[in-house]
């Protein structure tokens, strides 16, 4: 992945985004072609302080035959949007995009039986406690425990659990960061502006990474009423 240095998150942060966010690009080299699906996932940590990632496809995806220890990619991306140079307070600006991503490489394998049935829990868990509380009526979050035996027999084979050793961590958080305060609060303000999530988003995370910019707009503000 290519950062420049004003946008390059570090390790913690990069790791922090990706275990967040929990979905990206899973992608493999064939030999002849990239294969790649989009997968939920999860991060845990060996006892050295490795990250693993731990996901799963169905049986028949071509990327199972894949994890046999090469390298793989998983792309993480978050909100994105797009700038207009007539935003910039200054002149003779160009059109940009601003974002959040991270790629986590490293080798793959298969998960035996008793791995893929921790990963299935631990996943679901994750995901099921962002939903917090549920509606009246639901007596608690999903666990494959809610399921007959039998189905959950039937649907463990039809998927692969897996775990990447995660070797790389790279990460490049655009935001805009090199701009002057000027044109930097003016381009989070029109993205605030804007009916697209997406562009709400980066604004917010603008706002998070450089608060002595808004600091200073809010005094000025503030100085100026009567």
């Amino acid at each position: 992945m290519y950062t420049p240095p004003p946008f390059k998150p570090d390790r913690a942060a990069s790791l922090g985004f990706a275990e967040a966010r929990g979905f990206g690009i899973a992608c493999a080299w064939d030999g002849g072609k990239p294969i790649a699906s989009a997968l939920p996932f999860y991060l845990s940590y060996a006892a050295d302080g490795t990250p693993r990632a731990l996901l799963h496809v169905a049986r028949h995806n071509p990327l199972v035959k894949l994890a046999h220890g090469g390298p793989w990619l998983l792309a993480v991306t978050g909100a994105d949007a797009y700038v207009s140079p007539d935003w910039y307070v200054s002149p003779d600006q160009v059109p940009t995009w601003l974002y959040q991503a991270v790629h986590l490489t490293g080798p793959v394998r298969a998960l035996t039986g008793e791995e893929l049935a921790v990963q299935i829990d631990t996943l679901s868990a994750k995901f099921e406690d962002r939903l917090s509380p549920k509606k009246p009526g639901t007596s608690s979050n999903w666990t494959s425990g809610k399921m007959t035996a039998a189905r959950l027999d039937a649907m463990k084979k039809a998927i692969v659990g897996l775990e990447m050793t995660v070797e790389e961590v790279e990460g490049s958080f655009k935001l805009n960061q090199h701009k002057s305060e000027t044109d930097y609060a003016a381009v989070a303000g029109h993205l605030a502006a804007q009916a697209d999530a997406g562009a709400q988003q980066i604004a917010h995370l603008m706002r998070q990474a450089r608060p002595d910019v808004f600091a200073i707009e809010t005094n000025e503000l503030e100085r100026s009423m009567p």
